[in-house]
């Protein structure tokens, strides 16, 4: 596969991962994250989607002129491809995009990609080098393997859900933190892996499931658990081991007040509150002690918030250094000085028209991030299949039997 045949068609650009071909056979958010970040960073991303369907993502809702949400956060600066794997003249095209890549990750279900010949131990029987990605939901054996592994029910089944909510209720997490956990993970072994094969030409076969992620992200409330038999409470915005930590009333709405330590305690009632007496207060001096009686602790604070308007509270907070934040909404965080004053946005094309979208978290000084455009259906096919060194004729005879779209 030619150097030039990125989709941009533009010339070196310096990114981290440019020259990198990843081929993704990917649906939904786990596998699509981690592949639009290495899109980001470079790499030439080509995604395999059905003939006709494509990813089901492409279909969870039409908020972004008519494109669903998931799909342009999630799919930016990929080629799609549309085969049909069922076919084996499908399967045998995708073998000859492997044959030209340096990455390829999958998260259908456990051993479905052994079964049409993609497996990892097939593909690098072939080419060592190679670094295979096998994303699944539980893993690729135990008695969960084959489990259906939506980001709701691993929330769920890792004990996330427990220790998320309020005390009257357990709630799965805002966005789908199982999916991003995984595919974080899946992002960074595969940088390890390029970073090893760079020194000792070995490829990788690399296995990341939510669950794993997910679990790995609940080290300490299972610390808790496993040395002092204690269930991590449901707390709302509150925190089960510091006080105050909480959503504190103000003259017109609410603010989240988060002193981690006696002296940001110190400061909070002496220097915004005007209260030194409180500093040292048997009830309030210490965290351990503010934990104790946190139901106190929480109406001295709520007295003493509810006299400040919102925004003059947050700066008084702020001058003190005390940890502080407004309680925002999605509509606040768009138009949030963070990101205008810092040049955070965007336009990245799609078929439906430029859309907004914030750079990507990590920045380099010296080259800014690719934010290529969202692909549309199979937008790319006859130009990859004729990368490959297929005909017209040849494209048009695989369009005609549906195997490609």
């Amino acid at each position: 596969m030619s150097e030039n045949s990125e989709p941009t068609g533009e010339a070196s650009t310096g990114l981290p991962l440019e020259g990198i071909v990843v081929v993704s056979l990917e649906q939904a958010v786990a596998a699509p994250i981690a592949t639009r970040h290495l899109a980001d960073l470079g790499a030439r991303v080509i995604k395999i989607e059905r003939v006709g369907e494509g990813d089901f993502a492409r279909n969870y809702d039409a908020a972004v002129h008519g494109l669903a949400s998931h799909f342009v956060w999630l799919n930016r600066g990929k080629e799609s491809i549309c085969i049909d794997l069922k076919a084996a003249e499908g399967v045998a095209t995708v073998r000859r995009l492997v044959d030209e890549a340096d990455v390829v990750l999958q998260n259908f279900a456990p051993g479905a990609a052994a079964r049409l010949g993609l497996g990892a131990d097939e593909l690098r029987r072939a080419r060592p080098e190679l670094i295979v990605v096998n994303m699944t939901g539980y893993g690729t054996d135990g008695p969960l393997r084959e489990r259906k592994a939506y980001d709701m029910l691993v929330q769920a089944e890792t004990g996330l859900c427990s220790i998320t909510g309020t005390p009257e209720t357990a709630t799965k997490t805002g966005i789908p933190t199982s999916d991003i956990a995984a595919g974080m993970y899946a992002l960074t072994a595969i940088q390890a892996a390029l970073f090893r094969r760079e020194r000792t030409g070995a490829g990788a076969t690399i296995d990341v499931s939510m669950f794993d992620a997910t679990v790995e992200w609940l080290g300490h409330p299972m610390y808790l658990q496993m040395y002092q038999d204690t269930q991590v409470q449901r707390m709302g915005l509150s925190h089960a081991s510091i006080a105050p930590y909480d959503a504190y009333p103000t003259v017109d709405g609410k603010i989240l007040i988060g002193v981690q330590n006696d002296r940001g305690w110190r400061a909070l009632v002496t220097e915004v509150f005007g209260r030194p007496d409180l500093a040292e207060h048997p009830k309030f001096a210490t965290n351990i002690l503010r934990v104790q009686h946190r139901a106190e602790t929480d109406a001295v604070v709520a007295e003493h918030t509810r006299r400040f308007g919102t925004a003059e509270l947050d700066k008084r907070l702020a001058a003190a250094g005390v940890p502080a934040a407004r309680l925002n909404e999605m509509k606040d965080l768009i138009e949030h000085p963070q990101l205008e004053e810092r040049n955070r946005w965007r336009e990245v094309a799609t078929e439906a028209g430029p859309v907004r979208a914030v750079l990507p978290p990590v920045t380099f000084t010296d080259v800014e991030m690719r934010m290529g455009a969202v692909p549309a259906l199979g937008q790319h096919t006859d130009a990859v299949l004729a990368d490959l060194g297929l005909t017209d004729d040849q494209i048009a005879g695989l369009r005609a039997a549906g195997i490609v779209q």
